[in-house]
């Protein structure tokens, strides 16, 4: 792996220093981006560069937005090589738990610096440490007020991240968005989501109210929200029964409303699928939708003569649901997914973390479930690489040369460099104690845990493609856990 995080305390003041508009600033939008729940006292806080000229950035961080309070943090960091550089929070000096953090960026070329780049995160290491508790309500429809399209607010796939409800302009003083759940059912925790990209249309003041008729309207208690100032929010609520939620915004910036999504959960342990009578493997869809990114669950069975495959959404996978299962698995595979993280409610994941934590089965994960070893153990291990590696766009010879970095038994059919499909732009960056770098390019390719049969890559070896040198190593691993 070629990147190498480094960072030294800033001791010096930059008095002879000038400040140039045309020194580009940073991008905080990958990962901690804005407003995320970091699971970490000590996490990776990373950056785009958007400049291949620069050598050192000025990172701030500080409880107080005005970055003038006496828990100020100054840092110098020198560049380093790809499109992303990243500070590593010293496990020494680690961050306050249960706090927000604002934290800035900017670059330094020569004597001159650039504009400062504004973000800020919220930690809560325990927020991942156990399932949620809640499971994700399918409304039976949505209307609203005004605007097109209220029903891209309740379409839960990964497309329905950037699609967008907008009342119709100049937008009403009281505007209202209606969900039916088809009955009542209860509701503990209120996600929505508004445009990542800049804030016009996004809700400031709102309350929900309930309703079991649809004509006969109550406030939902802890449902009131004044002064948000964020695109994305997490409310729980006390518990509340009702077939009808509408919420009401009274404030919005912009012109008009506008949101992207609305989820609704209950408090809910996932029912216990079916299981087939002869051996299976479980895939988890790591979708938006539950369902996997590429026909996964097709290529195991053809891979593993004889097994079956049980595939459920990872909102529906936790320790709970596989300790009950009637016997267990040969092995769970962890499914890709292509959507932001920084726009999703990473709580959902909760569950699929206790299992690559705790389950004795052997586990692997491919591309974002490769990045799911990472993510269970640390929110900030992983982020944007500030590119796409996609190797159908590239010619045979732009493809991804991956190298062998431990002689692994998984890696014996092939060739060294080897080439797989690669579908991604994010990748792991810090691994978890007890796992170790089994292969990588510029970035990390492979990983394997120390201490039980857990494996994740970054590539798609089930992809069928005649330049895929990988397709042994999930046939192998499958063939190791049906022998188990």
């Amino acid at each position: 792996m070629k990147k190498v995080f480094c960072f030294v305390l800033l001791t010096t003041a930059f008095c002879c220093s000038v400040y140039a508009s045309d020194i580009p600033s940073p991008s905080l939008d990958t990962n901690p981006c804005m407003d995320v729940i970091v699971t970490r006292t000590t996490p990776l806080l990373s950056f785009k560069k958007n400049s291949d000229s620069i050598t050192k950035f000025e990172i701030h961080l500080d409880r107080q937005k005005n970055f003038n309070s006496p828990e100020l943090r100054k840092y110098i960091l020198k560049t380093t090589e790809g499109k992303v550089a990243g500070l590593q929070i010293p496990n020494d000096n680690p961050l306050q738990d249960n706090s927000r953090w604002w934290w800035r960026v900017r670059t330094i070329t020569g004597n001159k610096v650039g504009d400062w780049a504004v973000s800020r995160f919220f930690i809560d290491t325990a927020s991942d440490d156990n399932y949620s508790g809640l499971q994700r309500i399918i409304p039976l429809s949505v209307k609203a007020g005004s605007g097109s399209n209220p029903e891209y607010l309740i379409d839960y796939s990964d497309a329905g991240l950037n699609s967008q409800w907008r009342a119709a302009p100049p937008g009403p003083q009281n505007e209202w968005i209606e969900l039916d759940l088809g009955k009542p059912t209860p509701v503990s925790r209120i996600w929505m989501l508004s445009d990542f990209g800049q804030p016009d249309g996004w809700p400031t003041d709102f309350y929900w109210q309930m309703s079991n008729d649809g004509a006969y309207w109550k406030k939902v208690a802890g449902g009131i929200v004044k002064k948000s100032d964020s695109y994305r929010i997490i409310k729980d609520i006390p518990e509340q029964k009702a077939r009808f939620w509408r919420l009401t915004i009274t404030k919005y910036r912009g012109y008009a409303p506008a949101l992207n999504e609305i989820m609704l959960f209950t408090p809910s342990q996932p029912e216990i699928p079916n299981i087939p009578d002869t051996p299976y493997i479980i895939v988890i869809g790591n979708q938006r939708n539950g369902f996997t990114f590429t026909r996964l669950s097709q290529r195991i069975e053809e891979l593993a003569s004889g097994a079956k495959v049980l595939q459920i959404p990872f909102w529906k996978a936790n320790m709970e649901m596989i300790k009950n299962l009637p016997h267990k698995p040969a092995a769970i595979i962890l499914s890709g997914n292509n959507a932001d993280y920084n726009k999703l409610p990473m709580f959902e994941y909760n569950g699929e973390y206790e299992i690559i934590r705790e389950a004795d089965i052997p586990i692997f994960g491919i591309c974002a479930g490769c990045q799911m070893h990472a993510f269970a153990h640390g929110y900030t291990r992983v982020h944007s690489m500030g590119w796409s590696d996609i190797s159908a766009m590239q010619t045979p010879e732009e493809r991804t040369r991956i190298n062998k970095k431990i002689n692994d038994q998984i890696f014996e059919n092939t060739p060294e460099p080897f080439i797989a499909p690669e579908v991604h732009g994010w990748a792991i960056y810090s691994l978890p104690e007890n796992y170790e770098i089994v292969a990588a390019s510029d970035y990390i390719q492979a990983i394997r845990r120390k201490d039980k049969m857990r494996y994740g890559v970054q590539f798609h070896p089930e992809i069928k493609e005649s330049y895929n040198q990988a397709e042994s190593i999930l046939r192998l691993f499958l063939a190791w856990a049906l022998k188990e």
